[in-house]
């Protein structure tokens, strides 16, 4: 537990003066401070900055009547007793604290901003004084309804609901006749009221991640005609691309869904009737016009019988040597054509003599063995076994050399395509 001292106080202002009642401004954070009683004798602080301690009370407060601007986020407060005799503060930040209640406020006349996010607020009183009220954030709270606190804010033009359990915006919000920034993102809302017609000013709503569901839910949106920054993200409604209609419904949105509305709907296909073309990368040009010839007999000239007769006869000379000139092209596609196939056809005649060929060479060498096999067997049957013998070595000489070799190679594998052409290692 650490107290302020009013030694440390008077060491650590900027004005460096030793008179308690010469100090307006003092910021002490991140010091572990929970007792501040020594301020008492700081009658004209103005300005006071205590975030990031360790206070649970700021009844030591209540004699800084002079207190414009304070800030004590942070620290771990579980109520703002003590505050209500500040009853000039125009800024109050206690956000990141305990505080399950804000009733000490609704006193604070001259406040212009209310800062009171990340706590355990789980209703709002009644604002009705703050007539100068022009920031309220309650965000990340246990809030389900805001009710009828602001009724008579007329004044507020800047209001954070994110993160708390909202099902639904009440009507009073409608007295809200200067509000230009709403935050209600990460809640339960599924529509929006028809009365939002009336805060024409909204120039800033995010509505992200909450059940609106349907198209018809959110069309009150066209009656917002400042509205330049939209959000819908994780919205039912938003899964699929509508960034196009949005558009439509509300011509003057700048920002859809934290991007510019322009290069959202950048790569959207134009329809067939708008005179656009859309290319590969999504960019628009606008179509050439298309130039129409006409033939020279249309344009309005004068012409004596004599040269209409002439043209006339140079037209059809034209349209004649045009037809021949087309017969005479497709004269030479037909020959092409005809000469390519007779081409063909003399390959194929030319692969068949080959395995014709090949053939007849296989039926003779296997003739060959067939007669000399005859000759050897018939002069063993006439002559004697010393005959034979002499035949059998006079064969063997003739077998000799190439002859031989091709004797004892395989048979051609007719039809089987031959050796393969490619490169085996390739």
């Amino acid at each position: 537990m650490t107290t302020l001292t009013q030694q440390q106080v008077l060491q650590g202002n900027t004005t460096k003066t030793t008179d308690p009642n010469g100090v307006t401004s003092l910021t002490f954070t991140h010091r572990s401070i929970s007792d501040v009683s020594c301020l008492v004798e700081f009658k004209n602080l103005e300005r006071l900055d205590l975030s990031f301690n360790n206070l649970f009370s700021l009844e030591g407060l209540k004699p800084c009547v002079n207190l414009k601007w304070l800030s004590v986020k942070q620290n771990k407060l579980q109520s703002l007793k003590g505050i209500e005799g500040c009853v000039c503060l125009t800024v109050l930040n206690a956000g990141n604290n305990l505080l399950q209640s804000i009733d000490e406020v609704s006193n604070l006349v001259r406040l212009r901003a209310l800062i009171l996010n990340d706590n355990e607020i789980y209703s709002i009183c009644k604002l009705d004084q703050m007539k100068e009220l022009n920031t309220l954030v309650l965000s990340k709270n246990p809030i389900r309804k805001f009710g009828d606190c602001l009724g008579k804010v007329n004044s507020i033009t800047k209001l954070s609901l994110s993160k708390c359990k909202i099902q639904c915006i009440d009507p009073s919000i409608t007295s809200c006749k200067l509000l230009r920034e709403l935050r209600l993102a990460h809640n339960e809302i599924r529509t929006l009221p028809n009365e939002l017609i009336q805060n024409t000013k909204i120039q800033n709503l995010d509505l992200g991640n909450n059940l609106i569901m349907r198209w018809s839910d959110i069309k009150i949106l066209s009656s917002l005609t400042n509205l330049k920054n939209l959000n819908l993200v994780a919205n039912p409604v938003a899964e699929k691309d509508v960034a196009k209609k949005i558009k439509k419904l509300v011509p003057s949105l700048q920002i859809f869904n934290a991007r510019p509305i322009d290069k959202t709907t950048k790569n959207v296909t134009v329809g067939a009737d708008d005179n656009h073309m859309v290319d590969a990368a999504g960019y628009i040009e606008k179509k050439m016009p298309q130039k129409i010839e006409k033939n020279i007999t249309d344009k309005p000239t004068k012409f004596n019988n004599e040269e209409k007769s002439t043209l006339v006869v140079l037209n059809s000379d034209k349209k004649s040597k045009r037809k021949s000139s087309d017969l005479k092209d497709k004269l030479v596609s037909e020959e092409e054509a005809i000469t390519k196939s007779k081409k063909v056809k003399h390959d194929e005649d030319n692969k068949l003599d080959k395995e014709e060929e090949t053939i007849t060479k296989s039926k003779k060498i296997k003739h060959d063995e067939e007669t000399v096999h005859h000759d050897f067997t018939e002069s063993n049957e006439k002559r004697d076994d010393g005959a034979a013998g002499k035949m059998k070595k006079k064969i063997r000489s003739k077998r000799g050399g190439s002859f031989a070799v091709h004797l004892l190679s395989p048979e051609a594998d007719v039809g089987s395509g031959g050796p393969s052409a490619w490169d085996v290692d390739g």
